[in-house]
């Protein structure tokens, strides 16, 4: 569906893509992540052709992507982070305006219209003008916009941004229907549970290259981090904690606030050998956690950073 290969695009001396490779396979949810600054909306922008880049090619279902290329670039939704209509319009001359674009018969783009306000829940809002929508019901709106021509290919940039969880959970179902509907779906998000809930393949992006392609599984099995045990309100002292960190497999570990936090490879045990350790000396604890690796941790582990850095 999509393919990027070697794009090179620099700002003056920044470079922000330095030759960014990806596929996206039809039928896909394709999940891009990266730290602010990576280049993801310089990419999304590339591929959109709202952008020129130094180097690369892009090709669209199976086209080359360029300003006007109008066949393909109609077989595109885009939804971008900062929500896009006419405060001036009511939701249902919203999504017409919008769906006007792609689609010129009237007929059809009033069924398209009732189509996507009832698939984003904005049935009893068809008259309401955009200043009187919650947060929420704002995003569903946004997302109407985008996707009411029945779009092959759909850009989706932090549609849940700032929405509370219901409209959360609605919009995340909404994605996995028009997926199921045949729209292949390229999703950024700051929220890994949402990426990890929705998505088939990741692709993890750092100083505008792409360091790491996979599914979730191919993705965790690529970092040291198998397992990560925290133990709440436990005092230890610098002894025990040298301790800890010489017991087999555990390779990271941070105490604070009471808090211990340790990371151990895929070996097994590690747990029981950690509380082994304390109840030998007869160190008291509150609550444990183990948890199996998180995109966070891939995420962390393979670029360095936290995804909001």
């Amino acid at each position: 569906m999509v393919k990027i290969e070697n794009l090179v695009k620099r700002y003056g001396s920044l470079l922000a893509l330095d030759h960014f490779n990806i596929e996206v396979k039809e039928g896909e949810i394709f999940g891009l992540l990266g730290p602010n600054g990576s280049g993801k909306t310089t990419a999304i922008n590339c591929i959109l052709s709202l952008l020129k880049f130094d180097r690369g090619s892009i090709r669209i279902m199976g086209e080359e992507m360029t300003p006007d290329n109008y066949r393909v670039k109609r077989e595109i939704g885009i939804v971008m982070q900062d929500v896009a209509v006419f405060e001036e319009l009511n939701v249902w001359d919203n999504i017409d305006c919008f769906c006007g674009l792609y689609v010129k018969d009237k007929k059809k783009r009033r069924e398209l219209v009732e189509e996507a306000i009832r698939f984003v829940g904005l049935e009893d809002y068809r008259k309401s003008y955009p200043k009187k929508l919650s947060g929420g019901l704002l995003r569903r709106l946004n997302i109407a916009c985008g996707i009411a021509h029945k779009p092959k290919l759909i850009i989706m940039d932090e549609p849940t941004v700032a929405v509370d969880p219901q409209s959360r959970n609605r919009i995340l179902e909404g994605i996995c229907e028009l997926n199921r509907q045949g729209s292949t779906i390229i999703y950024t998000s700051h929220y890994m549970e949402e990426v990890e809930q929705i998505c088939t393949r990741i692709a993890i992006m750092d100083h505008g290259r792409s360091i790491a392609v996979g599914t979730k599984e191919q993705l965790k099995s690529m970092i040291k981090t198998g397992e990560t045990v925290t133990i709440e309100a436990v005092v230890l002292g610098e002894e025990a904690l040298s301790d800890i960190r010489e017991l087999p497999h555990v390779f990271d570990m941070t105490y604070s606030g009471q808090t211990l936090t340790v990371r151990c490879t895929g070996a097994q045990h590690n747990l029981v050998r950690i509380l082994n350790y304390l109840q030998n000396k007869e160190i008291p604890f509150g609550r444990v956690f183990s948890e199996l690796p998180t995109l966070n941790d891939v995420f962390l582990e393979i670029t360095g950073k936290q995804l909001r850095d």
